[in-house]
């Protein structure tokens, strides 16, 4: 499994962006896609994720009603839109894949992609 972080970048306070995650290697049907963020200086966090087959959805409480993670099965893609972004999203983005249902713990995902950076204005 291969993954591939895109789409970070330089955005103000209040902006918008759309992370992409394009995966490669194999079919994902019991999969789940997850994206974990690492800002300066503080250990990597759970985002939210989504499972392949039935599209559940997982978000951690600072990402719920801002943050909207969706697969692409047609490109198998995993996006992430985040709008009314603050200063404090700013991090390294990254994506992951684990066998199984949505998990916001780190240890469980054994296949990540390279980050993508982030950075919120003020």
């Amino acid at each position: 499994v291969q993954l591939q972080a895109s789409g970070g970048g330089l955005v103000q306070a209040g902006g918008s962006r759309r992370l992409s995650c394009a995966t490669s290697g194999r079919t994902f049907g019991s999969y789940t896609l997850a994206w974990f963020r690492q800002a300066p200086g503080k250990e990597r966090e759970f985002v939210a994720a989504i499972s392949w087959r039935d599209n559940i959805t997982l978000y951690t409480d600072s990402a719920k009603g801002r943050f909207t993670i969706s697969r692409d099965s047609a490109n198998n893609t995993v996006n992430l839109r985040m709008n009314s972004l603050k200063p404090e999203d700013t991090a390294v983005y990254y994506c992951a894949a684990r066998l199984g249902f949505p998990n916001r713990f780190m240890k469980f995902y054994n296949n990540w992609g390279q980050g993508t950076l982030v950075t919120v204005s003020s």
